[in-house]
């Protein structure tokens, strides 16, 4: 563990508040990151808290590495492990393993209470997603007895995810890697550590089949290759539902309306503009609000100021009384209908179609790039990431279906 230790110097030398830790397949980061904590006990004055966004049970998951991490280093008699918290018998410094987020809910307040606290790491980063979250747990490591640390180790996703805006958007650089070019932060506040699967090529660390794997799949699939095992960060999602799309101008000359998803705080009101070219199965698409808090007379002078007069609009059923009330105000909107299965259905339908983005549609590319399945194989797409989607969705159905369709 020597040389993989000093790839990971800075996680000891340096003394800034927040360690970003990227890496592809096979990297060792959470292997570094286990062997850095259980070190670390070794001062007095600490506690950790060692987070995975979903978590069962910390004895079967995180527990079981943090255990092979301290018999390789031949310390493991001198630590106590008591459910879900490890003490350093020699300092009192403790771990504690936690999930933010079980099958009980959503532990936050649990979490946020923990006296003592010196260091948070947060392992398989890339499943968490909730900013608010992580900034009321962070607020919580705020001691005057020791260094500081915020430990965030995660293989990249895209850059929607809320640390590569905070983190790596506002200050970056491109390192050459294995012929590839990765973004890496620049931040003066920011350390980040970003390794790849050749660390532990050279230390032995992986099984030779394991590695000639890696290196056939650079030949084969480079753009694979590039996320997986050298951990780039990608433009869209992998798995994205709707990957099928390109930039182009909205075509006039064929029928189309708008849908709107009224939006419920904080998750935005979205309105799109479709036209549908089932001849040639295209799909012309055009962000024209993405909007929040908005009350009944902002949708209203939304409507009316982006709307043609008397133009259909096909919008969210669950908002009956909102749709009635501007019914009653002139404005030609109607309900969806939607039906068992309606969702994927609905998709389905829209995967034979080439889409066109429109206009420069910032928040509906968003949404491409990152609208994937929560669970396949059951036909349930996550639930964020579709506030243009789902009225997009809304008006295909009404443009290829009639009046009567089921959504």
């Amino acid at each position: 563990m020597t040389q993989i230790n000093e790839a990971y110097k800075p996680l000891y030398t340096s003394k800034k508040r927040y360690f970003l830790v990227t890496g592809g397949r096979g990297s060792l980061k959470s292997t570094s990151v286990h062997d850095f904590i259980s070190r670390l006990t070794f001062e007095k004055g600490h506690g950790v808290l060692f987070l995975r966004y979903t978590m069962t049970s910390a004895e079967k998951s995180i527990i079981p590495e943090f255990k092979e991490a301290i018999q390789r280093n031949n310390s493991y008699k001198l630590f106590q492990f008591r459910g879900d918290r490890v003490t350093n018998l020699k300092t009192g410094s403790f771990i504690m393993f936690a999930g933010v987020k079980t099958s009980s809910g959503n532990q936050t307040a649990t979490l946020k209470s923990i006296p003592g606290l010196t260091t948070m790491v947060i392992d398989e980063g890339e499943e968490f997603t909730d900013e608010k979250t992580f900034d009321t747990i962070d607020d919580s490591i705020r001691s005057n007895d020791a260094v500081n640390r915020i430990l965030w180790i995660m293989n990249p996703t895209t850059p929607e995810h809320f640390i590569y805006k905070r983190w790596i958007a506002p200050d970056n650089k491109k390192v050459k890697i294995d012929g590839f070019g990765v973004t890496i932060s620049n931040l003066d506040t920011v350390e980040h550590i970003h390794t790849t699967y050749h660390l532990a090529e050279s230390s032995g660390y992986l099984p030779q089949s394991w590695i000639d794997k890696a290196n056939k799949s650079k030949e084969n699939n480079p753009k694979h290759y590039y996320h997986n095992y050298i951990g780039g960060w990608l433009e869209k999602a992998e798995g994205a539902i709707l990957p099928n799309w390109i930039v182009g101008t909205f075509d006039e000359s064929i029928p189309y309306c708008h849908g709107l998803d009224f939006g419920f705080n904080p998750d935005p009101c979205g309105l799109i503009k479709v036209a549908v070219d089932q001849k040639n199965k295209k799909i012309y698409v055009e962000e024209k609000a993405y909007l929040q808090n908005l009350g009944t007379d902002d949708i209203e002078k939304l409507l009316r100021d982006r709307v043609e007069p008397s133009g259909l609009i096909m919008a969210d059923s669950a908002g009956k009384i909102t749709i009635h009330d501007l019914r009653q105000r002139g404005l030609n909107i109607q309900a969806c209908v939607k039906g068992s299965g309606s969702i994927i259905a609905g998709l389905k339908k829209i995967m034979d179609y080439e889409l066109i983005v429109c206009g420069s549609s910032p928040n509906l590319k968003t949404e491409l790039n990152n609208y994937i399945w929560n669970d396949k194989k059951a036909g349930i797409p996550i639930d964020k990431f579709n506030h243009l989607i789902d009225p997009l969705r809304y008006a295909f159905d009404r443009l290829t279906r009639g009046a009567g369709g089921t959504l």
